[in-house]
């Protein structure tokens, strides 16, 4: 909301902004008089004062989820806001949340309309931001089967592969770790989508426009960069006079066009190899779910978009945990030693037996949750809960931040990295927390809007992790002078969805001499064996 108008619209949409101001301030008024209406139906939740028609817009800034975390000891776990007519609940406990997002889903399940993002960049079937129905259903119902937690083993060799191809390039180039981490969640993601072999480098072109689209639903999503998602009156100017309904539209056409050519290319590879793929089951099932050949070649793009920027997400926040806490690493390094030692990589059999690595990945999950905010859910009627009224239409943001830091949850040390927390008295992993999803974190989301590859992207983090510390030390950097340089945890960036650290610099170095040999030759069975 901190953008002016000619900076929310360019071009003719100036011009015609100001032939429509009048209409404008009346949309304005009217939305003003329909939330005080909605407040003689019932008691509102608690939460801050607004100004009139803008609301709490002011009150906010891009870290939104630590204002919120503070609101909750002002106001509680339900919290009230107004945003020019657009009412909004934070849910800052996961009780409420669970209670309204997962108990009452059929009235929370339902996305935002997003003029620019969802309808016209993504032509309205992008599975995160469709509106909740029968074509929803039909998308999600497809991409569980392709993803459910049964068959997610068939990925597990290409995971193999693409963890040591990381733990390799990290002791080979340590100086470029973030390079590595970015490389490996994009090459995983297109593997397990699309069966591409492993890719060179970060900047990769297969990936190169996927990545641009990601970029463009980003901005098109951030609060206040297109004034039609506020006055939703301006969508029916005709696309030769509003620059970005035509940008967007031709953009949709662009990314259609590379979506469906990818997905035709994976089933040309589907002829010469078996390999399990996002794709391949698709096509298994094709006639389960009766998608046209557009909305599967854009469930499969999705899939990108949604694991890809979140996995590096939680690497780098990985990184900056063992950078922070040498006990950690310790710990880990004690447990591999003696369940898989030092002549060979950790691999998925191994995985009932390394519970304290299974504790850090769920603890990196935890400790800094991906996206904050999670996506906002939309009520789709009136409803009531604990005495308070919540208007139909109201968006539902999930302060995933703030949960994660419930010390009613996790103890008085519930904003510290403690895998431990995970473990009983004996070393194995406690059971779930309840109403997380056998999670013990809320980082994947709630309700029927869970994420839906939560079980590969488990994985994937289990194997990474367990092949980095079983081949490296990970350690603060030293400058020149002899200071050493330690990474601010509470320091961050975002693309609009996703929590990043600030860049930092840190040590890598091999724990044993015989660690790169090793991997080395791990890498080529493991190429060998995906037919790549």
């Amino acid at each position: 909301m901190g953008s002016n108008l000619s900076t929310l619209l360019s071009g003719n949409d100036v011009k015609w902004a100001a032939v429509y101001s009048a209409p404008l301030i009346l949309a304005l008024a009217m939305r003003y008089v329909s939330v005080l209406r909605q407040t003689q139906k019932g008691k509102l939740p608690p939460g801050p004062p607004g100004v009139p028609v803008f609301g709490n817009a002011f009150q906010l800034s891009r870290n939104a989820w630590t204002i919120f975390e503070d609101w909750k000891s002002q106001y509680g776990p339900l919290i009230y806001l107004q945003i020019v007519g657009q009412p909004f609940v934070v849910l800052n406990s996961n009780k409420v949340a669970s209670d309204l997002l997962t108990r009452r889903a059929s009235k929370y399940s339902d996305r935002h309309r997003s003029i620019v993002a969802a309808d016209t960049l993504a032509g309205g079937i992008h599975i995160a931001f469709a509106r909740y129905g029968d074509g929803w259903r039909r998308l999600r119902k497809a991409a569980h089967q392709a993803l459910q937690k049964e068959i997610q083993h068939t990925f597990s060799s290409v995971q193999t592969l693409e963890g040591v191809i990381l733990a390799s390039s990290l002791l080979h180039d340590p100086d470029s770790w973030d390079n590595h981490l970015q490389r490996t969640t994009a090459s995983l993601i297109m593997a397990v989508t699309y069966n591409l072999p492993p890719l060179e480098s970060e900047v990769d072109p297969s990936i190169a426009h996927i990545r641009a689209h990601m970029d463009r639903l980003a901005y098109a999503l951030y609060p206040g960069n297109f004034l039609v998602e506020f006055f939703p009156w301006m969508d029916y100017f005709p696309a030769w006079m509003a620059k970005w309904k035509r940008d967007a539209q031709n953009w949709f056409r662009r990314d259609s066009e590379t979506f469906v050519n990818l997905y035709n290319d994976t089933q040309e590879r589907m002829i010469k190899n078996d390999n399990p793929s996002f794709v391949a089951s698709l096509e298994a099932q094709k006639e389960q779910h009766g998608l046209s050949q557009l909305e599967k070649a854009w469930l499969a793009a999705s899939m990108y978009g949604a694991g890809a920027e979140t996995s590096f997400s939680s690497l780098q926040w990985f990184m900056v945990a063992m950078v922070l806490h040498p006990e950690v690493q310790k710990k880990a390094h004690l447990e591999l030693d003696a369940v898989v030692g030092r002549s060979r990589i950790p691999e998925f059999a191994d995985f009932d037996h390394l519970p304290y690595i299974r504790a850090v990945v769920k603890e990196v999950l935890r400790w800094r949750p991906p996206i904050p905010l999670g996506l906002p859910h939309r009520l789709t009627e009136d409803d009531w809960y604990e005495g308070y009224y919540i208007p139909k239409g109201t968006l539902c943001l999930a302060n995933i931040w703030g949960i994660s830091r419930d010390e009613d949850l996790y103890g008085p040390d519930a904003r510290e990295f403690n895998p431990s927390r995970h473990l009983d008295d004996t070393g194995n992993i406690l059971p779930a927390l309840y109403d997380t999803q056998d999670e013990s974190h809320a980082s994947f989301g709630f309700g029927r809007r869970i994420c839906v590859g939560r079980h590969v992207a488990n994985s994937t983090l289990f194997i990474d992790l367990a092949c980095m510390l079983w081949s490296s030390s990970i350690e603060p950097f030293t400058d020149e002078q002899g200071q050493v340089q330690l990474p601010d945890p509470e320091k961050n960036t975002n693309t609009g969805l996703t929590l990043h650290p600030e860049p930092f610099k840190c040590s890598i170095k091999p724990r044993f001499a015989e660690a790169p040999a090793i991997l080395n030759q791990t890498k080529e069975f493991y190429l060998h064996a995906n037919g790549f």
